[in-house]
């Protein structure tokens, strides 16, 4: 037994297309002797002449009817050997029709006794479907596996019918399903339909039709074509088709599943009137790359044509073999295609043009013909690899089924192999036929890509199909808002009236019915049923985008407060901020910045319950920090020493701050637990209109929190008023003071605004609030000591502090060199011995109290 070298075998099977004006019979075919023999039953002629043939019978002859001058050819390529075995083939014509494919593929059977040997252990072919189905039972009599490059009919997917049919390309499901993506893409809902009368015809109509209704989108007419041209009805079904198409003047788009010389016949007929012309074809496989059924006609008498393709490939490997094809007629007696061809060519003219002639005619999907024969190659290295299929141990037709359905063959650099149905899903191509010119006519400018896996159209970046914008096909006008469709128990759902809709229904947008909800009050327009338009303040509004910016600019300035500090945390304006709480306040004003964009935008249940929980505990850390600054400058100057000894026992700063904020989060779980802020509409002195707003539901709570907060902050205000004499270095009490009151002004404005305002801009008036307290803080707290860190560095100094202390002692003022105010709450630890950590420790500091009356020291002790 010959060891078989398990290379990928690249075997050859294309189509060199040419003008065939010869008349060839039945008994015409493309041979080649071989160990092993595959058949090949292709549609070198796309019809009969005569009488429809019968088998066993004489009657007829492939005639040139509607000519796809398609000739055939396998080139067997040797460069990975099957070992010793050699491949041959045997090639008969189609003609394009059913009984004669019946009959001639009898002399791939073991029946027919004229049956060369070795048999034929495999078939490539036919191309239509009604011939597979017809032919793969025949051949199933002895098993004989049948491959087709082209039948995409769905029946023929059933393995309990057709056990012995296997494809190259996917069933014609996948087809429509890309058909429908087109028509969707441009909104075409009002369409015409053409087919053959076959099996995949009929298939093809059934699978449109039920994704059509599943997509909205409705057949104008249907015209079905019978299959064989010689049938007398055929003249009487292309007049009616063609009445359809004239009569249908809303009909723009045409939906094609006919065979290339029915739709020849149909635009010779279709064009000769004026109404035909300019539609948009949608053409299926069958005719999509047949540019000959125009005829004697431009493309721009048809319109335009949108084809579905067979996946393509690479089809370099059939040109190459083109340009080195032997063009002599003597050289090819084993091929009477290819020898009458060649004959009768070069009676008109020399065959020195040949190959080219013959090159313009490779369609890219004839890849799938190459795949098939690679698939054969594959199943018979698989079962010959310790084997001798040449002798002894020589193949059957059904174990080479059976290995088929397990291949795994290679084209390419990709793997393919067949599913359970005996399917190859390759996927389909979209193309656009263009006109490049008089004579030449591109049916391959592909468009978009069709993926099986995920069922989606994709369209090629860079494909521009603005042409089609304007075509609209479609059966009646869209109904406006304000109308719904009404459409007769006769009449298609595509085609419809625009009835103004009753009261108790309302429509807010184009082509809608009235099972829609029932009219409300809030939500539409009385004495019409149009649905009033929602309102809120949305991104996009320009106040709204102003707000957000002073939101984000109070961000960046606290950031870069914060920086400042901490680069001169050793400097005594900075010391005297009271160390960490002066970052906890700089955090606190981050985050009441950051509250602000909570307010806008369409409201949402989340955000309805966070803006206002993340202001009132943001805020109330801002102000309890800012208590606790004031109650450390009352403590510096308060010279009692009996309620300085109180005051040190009970200034707790985090104690204080945490117990504030406790108040609050207390407050807000109380709100948000039993009567939580929720979206809720609300009427608008616009009829048109209803808003979207959060609805705080409590008023009660959301009083309380802000009455919490007002609270902390008329604490502070009062402390901080009492040390508003203190030194001008100390002088952080005026500034709290200012601040405090630049918060109760904006809050006492606040409530009758927000109570009386109503419209989308609502949110507003507490986000304007929410900024002015926040910057009030920050700037009276924070920017007068950046301007004296940044730009006054004498005032900060150790000396200019203590002569501060002791011109206000003493009852004098400081000069307008000699001083400098400096926003502080006064923290003295350091002034004469910095403490290391800078913290809160108590420090005691002797000074000069002088009265005009007598002069002592006193001694008192600060923090």
């Amino acid at each position: 037994m010959a060891v078989l070298s398990f290379w990928v075998c690249l075997i050859f099977l294309f189509f060199a297309a040419a003008i065939l004006l010869c008349i060839t019979t039945g008994s015409d075919a493309a041979t080649a002797p071989g160990d092993i023999i595959i058949g090949g039953l292709f549609p070198i002629h796309e019809s009969i002449d005569g009488p429809i043939y019968r088998v066993g019978s004489d009657e007829g002859t492939c005639g040139s009817g509607v000519n796809k001058d398609v000739i055939c050819q396998i080139e067997v390529n040797r460069r990975g050997e099957l070992g010793n075995l050699t491949l041959g083939y045997r090639i008969v014509d189609s003609c394009s029709d059913v009984t004669t494919s019946l009959r001639n593929t009898l002399s791939f059977m073991r029946l027919n006794t004229e049956q060369p040997s070795p048999p034929v252990l495999a078939a490539v072919g036919a191309y239509y479907s009604e011939i597979s189905i017809a032919v793969t039972r025949q051949l199933n009599l002895e098993n004989i596996p049948l491959i087709s490059y082209g039948s995409t009919c769905g029946q023929l997917s059933d393995k309990t019918r057709f056990p012995s049919f296997m494809r190259t390309v996917p069933e014609d499901d996948h087809q429509v399903r890309a058909i429908i993506h087109i028509l969707k893409s441009h909104n075409w809902t009002w369409v015409g339909l053409v087919a053959t009368d076959s099996e995949a015809g009929r298939y093809a109509v059934e699978r449109l039709r039920k994704h059509a209704k599943n997509n909205k989108i409705c057949f104008a007419f249907t015209s079905i074509l019978p299959e064989a041209l010689v049938d007398d009805s055929l003249d009487d079904c292309i007049n009616e088709t063609v009445k359809s198409i004239t009569e249908k003047k809303h009909v723009k788009v045409i939906v094609s599943f006919a065979k290339a010389y029915h739709m020849m016949y149909l635009f010779g007929r279709l064009l000769k009137d004026p109404r035909g012309r300019g539609k948009v074809w949608v053409a299926s496989d069958n005719w999509s790359e047949s540019a000959e059924v125009l005829a004697n006609h431009t493309l721009s008498d048809v319109g335009k044509v949108f084809g579905l393709t067979l996946k393509s490939g690479n089809t370099a490997r059939f040109r190459q073999y083109l340009t080195n094809l032997d063009v002599n007629p003597g050289h090819h007696h084993n091929n009477t295609f290819l020898y009458k061809y060649l004959m009768r060519r070069m009676e008109r003219k020399p065959n020195d043009t040949a190959n080219k002639e013959l090159m313009r005619m490779i369609y890219p999907s004839l890849v799938n013909v190459e795949m098939a024969v690679r698939a054969i190659a594959q199943a018979v290295a698989d079962l010959c690899v310790n084997r001798d299929c040449r002798t002894t141990q020589r193949l059957l037709p059904l174990e080479l089924r059976k290995a088929l359905r397990k291949a795994t063959f290679q084209m390419d650099g990709k793997s393919y192999r067949f599913d359970s149905r005996g399917d190859l899903n390759t996927g389909y191509d979209v193309v656009l036929w263009k006109q490049t010119s008089l004579t030449f006519l591109d049916t391959n400018y592909m468009v978009a890509h069709y993926h099986i896996q995920n069922k989606n159209l994709t369209f090629i970046p860079g494909k521009t199909l603005q042409d089609f914008k304007n075509v609209i096909s479609r059966c009646s006008n869209s109904c406006s808002p304000g109308y719904m469709k009404y459409s007769a128990p006769e009449q298609p759902d595509c085609c419809y009236e625009c009835h103004k809709c009753p009261m108790e229904y309302y429509s807010n947008t184009t082509d809608l019915s009235q099972t829609h909800r029932k009219n409300k009050e809030e939500h539409t327009i009385p004495d019409s049923c149009l649905q009033k338009k929602t309102v809120f303040m949305f991104w996009g509004d320009i106040y709204h985008e102003i707000l957000l910016a002073f939101a984000a600019l109070g961000v960046v300035l606290t950031f870069i407060v914060g920086i400042i500090f901490l680069a001169h945390w050793n400097t005594p304006v900075v010391r005297s901020s009271v160390g960490p709480i002066c970052l906890l306040l700089l955090f606190s004003l981050i985050s009441t910045f950051v509250s602000v964009p909570l307010f806008g935008g369409e409201p949402k249940p989340w955000q309805c319950q966070a803006r206002q929980v993340f202001f009132g505990l943001s805020f109330t850390l801002s102000v309890s920090c800012v208590m606790v600054k004031s109650f450390k400058i009352i403590m510096a100057f308060e010279f009692d020493p009996s309620i300085q000894r109180v005051l040190k026992k009970l200034y707790q700063p985090y104690i204080i701050i945490a117990f504030c904020l406790l108040g609050q989060v207390i407050i807000c779980a109380l709100w948000l637990a039993l009567k939580s802020p929720k979206p809720n509409w609300k009427k608008s002195l616009n009829n048109k209109e209803r808003l979207f707003i959060c609805n705080e539901t409590s008023f009660v709570a959301f009083g309380a929190m802000l009455s919490y907060i007002g609270l902390l902050a008329l604490i502070c205000f009062g402390i901080a008023f009492k040390g508003r004499k203190l030194p001008q270095s100390y002088n952080d009490a005026k500034f709290i003071t200012f601040s405090m009151l630049i918060y109760f002004i904006c809050w006492i404005i606040f409530g009758p605004v927000y109570l009386n305002v109503t419209g989308k801009y609502l949110p507003a008036v507490e986000m304007v609030v929410i900024l002015l307290s926040a910057y009030g803080i920050l700037f009276c707290q924070f920017i007068t000591k950046c301007y004296i860190i940044l730009f006054k560095q004498k005032a900060n100094t150790q000396s200019a502090f203590r002569r501060d202390v002791r011109n206000f002692t003493s009852g004098g003022n400081i000069g307008e060199n000699d001083g400098h105010f400096v926003s502080s709450s006064l923290d003295l630890e350091g002034i004469e011995n910095p403490p290391k950590s800078g913290g809160s420790e108590v420090v005691k500091i002797r000074f000069a109290h002088i009265n005009q009356n007598n002069a002592n020291t006193r001694t008192g002790e600060f923090i």
